[in-house]
């Protein structure tokens, strides 16, 4: 059976216990404190001594029968304030022969220090309290560990199959039931998992929350209020991160085993080769640009992933880009090198997006050209190439733009006018072909095309549909097309004529020839 942590028994507080069958059978009252009974109790501690506070190392339930305090106020208050001191849960008086009712003094001293105070009106055995509250306490030890190894197991396997980040987080959740971050050092979100709207809900500010809960203090860890609890991520005494559960309900004993389980398989994942801290960070910029090239979710539900990953979000101008066979480690290093703020992920078939985020008064064509300039100089390369879609001023037209930075690149690769492009290119720069790229999936196109080519692809004739498309792209250049295609003229002569034939088409016609021409590329589009 699945251990998780609704599977454990609810923590102790001092309500909790005050509710259990064998502790009503001694009629207990709450004669101080009640606004503190939510403390959690820790052990159970029977102690008589006036002194017992440096016994205790905090959350204990005291139990006394007050024997030793009887007739003397003075250590009456000071056994109250050495309990506070030493940070009790509560204290629990039997009445009896030394105080036959609560007394005035220990329960204004534990009013004044906010210590739950509860008397017993019937007599009862401590022993009967000890062993009740102990024993659930135990069980609730044990069940916590069992949970701990379970963790431990259960991420360790995903490892040796090779999961990936996102499959170990997905199972941290699903134990802590609460939404888990992973942060590099500068607070920069690298993955998240949990339901989608509470992870949401912590990425809306998580800059601001995470430097004001951590900021000041860099080196620690373990529980920081309102259930986040982290555990730190590093090894050979170098921290490069940590892991965060945000709103975690149990108690904290049982967060940071979690906590802790999770940080050593994550640790275990990168040693293992799942990656270094600044590929993690390349998943995280990934999976957000190809939700938002995919448009599957919202790019409003994206904006507090955007804005946790370290994107500058508010008031900027953002251009989307798409490079074909580009490095995104260098291109990563580009952006640093400019001061360009920008996420960079490795999309399908080779190509890499770059989204820059620049603001509203810098000239977002200028940086752009700029970025491509720097880009070939770096390659060596001339036939580098960025594709580039018109600004967006708003977050929710991105997405748009970098389908249509896509689209361009995607029609540059088409091209053999390389050497001809700008270094950053645009729609408008690759003509024809990149309007067919837009079209390719309608299905108007789509019939189009095959109803215009059907004498070819009927035939399946590769030969023949290489021939036409190198003549139709040198401008129905007969000399030039014989020449790529190391054949005679009247041997190419013959192939267009067969090609004419099946088609049904005049070549010569300007008219035809480029309707046949808009069909080829239409094809070929389609089949990329």
């Amino acid at each position: 059976m699945t251990i998780t942590l609704d599977s454990l028994e609810p923590a102790l507080s001092v309500r909790h216990v005050l509710t259990l069958e064998r502790v009503l059978a001694g009629e207990p009252e709450v004669v101080a404190g009640a606004g503190h009974l939510d403390r959690l109790v820790r052990w159970v501690h029977v102690a008589e001594a006036a002194d017992v506070g440096v016994m205790l190392s905090g959350g204990e339930m005291v139990l006394t029968t007050g024997v030793l305090l009887a007739g003397d106020e003075d250590k009456q208050a000071e056994y109250i304030r050495s309990l506070h001191r030493a940070e009790a849960a509560a204290v629990v008086l039997g009445l009896g022969r030394a105080f036959p009712s609560a007394p005035d003094v220990m329960r204004r001293a534990a009013e004044r220090c906010g210590l739950p105070m509860v008397v017993l009106h019937r007599p009862f055995p401590f022993a009967d309290l000890t062993e009740e509250v102990q024993s659930r306490l135990v069980r609730r030890k044990f069940a916590a560990v069992s949970l701990s190894e379970a963790v431990r197991t259960e991420l360790t396997a995903l490892i040796t199959a090779g999961a990936p980040l996102q499959r170990l987080l997905d199972e941290v959740a699903r134990h802590s039931a609460c939404p888990v971050v992973v942060t590099n050092l500068a607070h920069r979100v690298l993955g998240t998992a949990g339901e989608r709207p509470a992870v949401d809900d912590v990425l809306r500010d998580w800059e601001r929350i995470a430097r004001q809960a951590w900021g000041h203090h860099p080196g620690r860890s373990g529980t920081e209020g309102d259930g986040w609890i982290r555990a730190e991520l590093g090894g050979r005494g170098e921290r490069w991160g940590r892991i965060v559960l945000c709103g975690y309900r149990g108690d904290t004993a049982t967060g940071r085993l979690l906590a802790d389980r999770a940080a050593e398989a994550l640790v275990l994942h990168r040693m293992l080769g799942g990656g270094a801290a600044c590929s993690w960070e390349e998943q995280s910029a990934q999976s957000l640009l190809t939700d938002l090239v995919s448009g599957v979710v919202p790019a409003r539900q994206l904006l507090p992933r955007a804005r946790a990953a370290g994107l500058p979000v508010n008031r900027r101008t953002f251009v989307p880009l798409v490079v074909r066979d580009g490095d995104p480690a260098r291109l990563e290093r580009l952006l640093r090198l400019l001061g360009l703020p920008g996420l960079v992920a490795e999309l399908a078939d080779g190509a890499t997006a770059v989204l820059l985020s620049l603001p509203r008064d810098q000239d977002a064509g200028a940086l752009a050209a700029h970025f491509a300039t720097r880009l070939r100089t770096e390659t060596g390369s001339d036939h580098t190439v960025v594709a580039a879609a018109e600004p967006r001023a708003a977050w929710d037209d991105v997405p748009t733009g970098l389908r249509e930075a896509q689209h361009v690149a995607d029609a540059v690769a088409d091209s053999s006018a390389v050497l001809d492009l700008p270094p950053v290119v645009r729609l408008k720069d690759v003509h024809l072909r990149g309007l067919i790229r837009l079209l390719r999936d309608d299905p108007h196109v789509q019939s189009f095309a095959e109803r215009e080519l059907d004498g070819l692809l009927r035939e399946g004739d590769e030969d023949l549909l290489s021939v036409l498309r190198t003549y139709l792209a040198t401008g129905r250049n007969k000399s030039r097309t014989a020449q790529l295609h190391h054949v005679s003229r009247p041997a190419l002569y013959r192939r267009l004529e067969s090609i004419q034939v099946r088609l049904g088409v005049d070549l010569d016609d300007f008219e035809q020839a480029a309707s046949v021409h808009i069909a080829l590329l239409a094809h070929d589009a389609q089949q990329q």
